[in-house]
Parts: C-alpha cells; sequence; structure tokens
C-alpha cells in the first residue's frame, strides 16, 4: 500500500491511496484541470481513479469532486450530510455511493473504515485505510480528539495528522475574533500541540510515517508543526513529512 497527497490546506485537498490495483482519492478540493495536473504529478490519469471519497462538504475538500466524477465516470461516496450539499450545488450528479459513517466497505483492494468526527460540517467522517496487512489513518478538519478516534487511530503503520495551528500565532493574528474561536474551538481544527496530544495517546509502536496535514499557511509553519509531533514520538523532525499547499507530499510505500 502507498499514499500520496496532491495538496493540503484550505486552498484544497486530496489524497491518493494506492493497493494492488485500486486507487482511491480521498478528496477532492481542485478544478478539473488543477487535480489532472496534480495527478499527472504522481504518474497518474484521471481515468485510473476508481473512487473519490469525501470526508465533508467544505470547498476545499469537494469543490471539484462532482465535475471531476461525472467526467470520468468515477463512483463518489459521501455521508448522508455532504450529499445533501452536493444535492444543492449540482443539478446532476455522479454515480454516489452513500457512506454510514461507522461501517467499512471495500473499494476494490482496499478495506475503507469511516469514522465521525467532530467538525463544523453536517455529517463529518475521516477514513482508515487496510490492504490486509497494512492500516493508514486519516484525520484532518476535527475540533477535538475523542475516544473513538483514538480507537480508530490506534496501530497505524502510517498516519496523515492535522496540525492546523499554532495556538500562539492564531491568538496573535489578524483573524477576526469569531473567526479565532471557529478555528480553536470544538469543531473546529487541532492545533499542533492537540496533535500530539493525540499521537501521544495511541499505540504507534508500527508506524512507518507521520505526516502532519492541512496546515495552516498564516498561522503555522511546517517547523513548529514537525517539532510538535517529533517531541512526542522522540524523533528528530527529519524522519516525518508534512503536506503543503502546492506539492501535498511525494509516494510514501507501506512495507
Amino acid at each position: 500500500m502507498k499514499f500520496t497527497s496532491l495538496g493540503s490546506g484550505s486552498d484544497g485537498n486530496a489524497l491518493i491511496v494506492a493497493a494492488g490495483n485500486t486507487r482511491v482519492m480521498l478528496d477532492c478540493g481542485f478544478g478539473l484541470r488543477d487535480t489532472a495536473s496534480r495527478l499527472s504529478r504522481r504518474g497518474l490519469q484521471p481515468d485510473s481513479i476508481d473512487a473519490v471519497l469525501l470526508t465533508h462538504e467544505h470547498g476545499d475538500h469537494v469543490a471539484g469532486a462532482a465535475r471531476f466524477c461525472l467526467r470520468h465516470a468515477i463512483p463518489l461516496w459521501a455521508t448522508h450530510g455532504t450529499l445533501a450539499h452536493l444535492r444543492r450545488q449540482h443539478d446532476t450528479l455522479p454515480d454516489v455511493r452513500l457512506i454510514d459513517s461507522h461501517t467499512a466497505f471495500a473499494v476494490g483492494d482496499l478495506l475503507v473504515q469511516p469514522f465521525p468526527v467532530p467538525h463544523d460540517a453536517r455529517e463529518p467522517v475521516q477514513f482508515c485505510f487496510s490492504d490486509g496487512q497494512y492500516k493508514l489513518g486519516v484525520l484532518t478538519d476535527t475540533g477535538a480528539p475523542t475516544r473513538h478516534i483514538t480507537e480508530q487511530l490506534n496501530h497505524c503503520d502510517a498516519l496523515v495528522l492535522e496540525c492546523n495551528h499554532d495556538s500562539d500565532m492564531l491568538a496573535g493574528s489578524r483573524y477576526p475574533a469569531s473567526l479565532k474561536q471557529r478555528i480553536a474551538g470544538q469543531f473546529g481544527h487541532l492545533s499542533n500541540d492537540e496533535a500530539a496530544q493525540l499521537l501521544a495517546s495511541l499505540a504507534t509502536s508500527r508506524l512507518q510515517h507521520l505526516v502532519a496535514a492541512h496546515l495552516s499557511q498564516e498561522n503555522n509553519t511546517p517547523d513548529k508543526a514537525l517539532a510538535s509531533l517529533a517531541g512526542v514520538l522522540g524523533c528528530h523532525p527529519d524522519w516525518l513529512t508534512y503536506a503543503d499547499q502546492q506539492d501535498g507530499f511525494d509516494w510514501l510505500t507501506l512495507s
């Protein structure tokens, strides 16, 4: 199993997970041409994607999803809440498969386990992926850790973990107070410290890759995010990876 990010942040998100002959895209927050260009950088064509899975309805995660799936005849997986938003935004939708936030499903060679998260969306979920041997956990766009989240992310071989903001940078930013409260609130985004606290609560003995994701370009830096996570694992920050807005990160392989 391997995975790569096409970009991560408030201007657009997409993650590719591949196992055997299966390639799944998690979120599609870029336009058609941009998505195709970003896929090409990873050696992929749009018609090589077997499914697009959505975490929630915010534009940086779904902006290009419906059109991409329609153009390339790809099934789109979403919860009832996310689907309700898509139906309001689009006259025509692709082949849509419904996600139950507690029920695993298969897409080709991948087993996908969704789980609910606290975020200011209608029915947000995040995911774990498995090829039967390795497990990848993905957690972004989450206001606060829950016991269920911890249970889902235990014993991952790879983890993509939100480190959205540095709390001091956010507090001192030019953002209006209401936006600061939303980001830092129980239904907003994980700070570096909150991500580190969650990581400290997980069983990580199998961890091969740890990626800091969904970093704010205004209220965080890669150095701050990686230092927070490295402090928990007792490793050098260079062992970790981060996903940026323009290039995401290159393929990482589990073996």
